[in-house]
């Protein structure tokens, strides 16, 4: 499967540690592995699913989508205002 990045997500993940960009890579990879573990989301947001995590003690959210055989990665960050902020990326794109 390929692993493509939108510009929001690799602009947020720059600013990550060497140990937290390590911890992501293996969620990716459990991604991969099964890329149904995300909750579809419904409404504006449809056809894009949500994986929740942990890095350190803080929850994470990452937005990604599967169209054939490429993994999407579109946007991580923490709860707060994440969903208003996905949906302002979408309607840009």
């Amino acid at each position: 499967m390929i692993v493509i990045q939108s510009p929001s997500f690799a602009r947020r993940v720059k600013i990550f540690h060497k140990d937290q960009i390590k911890s992501l890579d293996n969620h990716i990879k459990k991604l991969l592995e099964n890329p149904e573990l995300g909750k579809g989301k419904k409404g504006d947001l449809q056809g894009v699913l949500v994986y929740k995590f942990k890095l350190k003690t803080q929850q994470y959210l990452l937005a990604y989508r599967i169209k054939k055989n490429t993994l999407e990665l579109i946007m991580i960050g923490i709860h707060e205002n994440y969903y208003r902020d996905l949906k302002q990326y979408l309607q840009s794109r």
